[in-house]
Formats: C-alpha cells, structure tokens, sequence
C-alpha cells in the first residue's frame, strides 16, 4: 500500500502509566508509517504525561498536549483539532493495536471507496482468538449505523478509522457527555459517511482489566448520561428511517436495564429508589414494542426475553460473572 496519505492517530491519556509503554510501542511500530501521534495528557496525576514525552524526544511522529483534566470527550476534541492527518483514528488510553491495524483500516476504505471503515470484531484481555474468516463488505450508511446503535458491532469510536475531512465538514466532535459519546460520535459518523467499508479481522485489543475504567469502576452517571445520548442520538438522526428509529427504541429500553444493573453494582437502590422503580416500569412497558420491532437476532431476543421477565436476577448474575471474570483477568 502506497503510503501517500497520512492517519492522524488521537490518544486521550489518563492514569493509563501502566499501559503507555505496551499501547505506544503498538502505535509506533505500525507496518503503515505515515501516521501522525496525537497523545492528549488530560491532566493524569500519574506519570502518564512524562512517559509521553519521552516518546515524543524518541519519534518525531508524536505529538503531546498536557491539559487540566476535562475528560476523554475534551482530550479527544483536542486532539482532532490539532490534526493534520487524511484519516483519523481514536484509540483509548489503556488499549493496544495490532502492527497492521492502520494498514488494515485503510485497506476497509480504500477497497470499498468508503469515508468510514471498522471490523465487527476487536480482542480483549479475555478473548484472544483471531477470527477464522475474514471478508470485505460494504454497508450503506443506513445499516451500518443500525449495527452500531443495536449494538452489533462495537460502539465506542476506536476500531474504527474515519475521513477527517466528512468529520469536519458535519461538524462531528465529542459534544455529548460520558458516556454514550462513543456510540453517539460513531453513529453519527456512520450516518454522515457515503457508505461504510468493513472487514471482520481482529486489530484492536480491548482492554477490560483496568481497574480505573467505567468498565470495572461503575459508576450510575454512565448509565444516566447514556439514556440521554441515546435520546439525542435519535431526536437527531440524520437518516429517518424505521430500521433506525427501531434501533434506538430498542437501545433505550436496554439502557433502561443497565441502569438497573449499575444501582445494584453501586448497592445505591435506597438511595435511588425512584429511578430503581422507574427502570423496573419500563422495563415492562417498553419490552414488547422494543423487542418485536427492532432487526435483532434470534440469539438476541432470547436473552432479552429473560431479562424482560428476569431483570433484577439477570442484573445481580451479570454483576457476579463480571466481578469473577475480572479476577481471572491477569493480562498485562
């Protein structure tokens, strides 16, 4: 692949020391060269800042920007601001890459003649087994956001690769608050995008042992902030469609089970009985609607049936397997 356009590559850093050196030796020795490093100290109290800029003295690709913490949303911005790059990637501060993720991205769009592209599939700290068929495809814009909204493919911004000139042109940043600014930025993307290309082959690693993250670090504003992107997300799509409106009926009555799921996490139902009330309540006034109308796969519709009739049960089982996961979780 002629290296004749360059990725701008946007970090957001915090508290991430302990995974800077295995995430910017994965940027760094991509099989693409012609990248652009844009890592975004957002005022981490750690080291992470300072092991930034030894990189930075190392290649002269990297760029550093150390501000007061603001959150990943005002790092990200930042950082796409600065941007000089034909493509921009997102990657998250404690995550790593395949050598070829870049090269693999720009294969997507290229191949497809696409302003977006990602792969269904990512690793994680718990699943490291490549896929075993990879093809190309071409989704419309349409669909691919379905995908992303239901969610079937990944919703957050990284294992995705983006047109940076379709993203200024639309304006598109991370203006709504974590979290659910992933699934609003990359939904949107999709939508704005001419068609979205997509390959199956895994060349993001997930990773799901930090500590620090909303992942194992619940937190009730997650679930909150979710229920009002993913409302925004669509009094404000860019494609009116049925397939799309379904897609974010069916979203809102899940994040209605997430929140659910976090009171119990947090052990704050006594302090949050209303809204503890109000999730059990739409849970079962929503289902039916949610459920039948949305494209979901069978699979899918199963377990969403046992968390319609189950849903208390369904979220202490999920907060126990996520906690025992966790403790088998040893990757570094």
């Amino acid at each position: 692949m002629e290296e004749n356009e360059k990725v701008s590559m946007v970090v957001a850093i915090y508290k991430s020391e302990k995974f800077l050196d295995k995430l910017i030796t994965s940027i760094i020795n991509q099989t693409y060269k012609n990248i652009e490093i844009i890592l975004v100290d957002d005022g981490s109290p750690d080291d992470s800042g300072k092991i930034c800029d030894e990189y930075a003295k190392k290649d002269v690709r990297i760029k550093v920007i150390h501000e007061e913490n603001s959150g990943a949303c005002a790092a990200r911005n930042n950082g796409m601001k600065i941007a000089t790059g034909d493509w921009l990637v997102i990657i998250d501060g404690d995550d790593w890459l395949e050598l070829d993720y870049v090269e693999y991205m720009l294969h997507l769009v290229h191949e497809t003649n696409s302003e977006m592209g990602m792969s269904t599939e990512i690793f994680t700290t718990r699943d490291r087994n490549q896929t075993k068929e990879d093809k190309i495809e071409c989704w419309t814009s349409e669909y691919a956001a379905a995908q992303i909204i239901l969610p079937y493919i990944a919703i957050g911004p990284w294992n995705k690769i983006y047109k940076t000139e379709m993203l200024r042109k639309n304006n598109l940043t991370f203006s709504r608050p974590w979290s659910g600014e992933g699934l609003y930025f990359s939904s949107f993307a999709a939508q704005y995008a001419n068609h979205v290309g997509v390959g199956h082959r895994k060349v993001y690693n997930y990773r799901l042992n930090n500590t620090n993250s909303g992942l194992t670090h619940y937190n009730l504003k997650m679930g909150t902030n979710a229920a009002e992107n993913i409302r925004y997300i669509k009094e404000n799509l860019v494609i009116k469609t049925p397939l799309l409106i379904n897609a974010c009926n069916w979203h809102i009555w899940k994040n209605y089970n997430f929140i659910l799921f976090l009171i119990i996490a947090t052990d704050s139902k006594k302090e949050n009985i209303g809204l503890y009330k109000d999730c059990l309540k739409n849970n079962r006034s929503l289902f039916i609607s949610a459920n039948l109308k949305a494209d979901l796969k069978l699979k899918t519709k199963i377990k969403n049936l046992i968390i319609g009739l189950f849903p208390v049960w369904y979220a202490k089982r999920t907060l126990k397997n996520q906690r025992k996961a966790l403790k088998k979780d040893l990757m570094e």
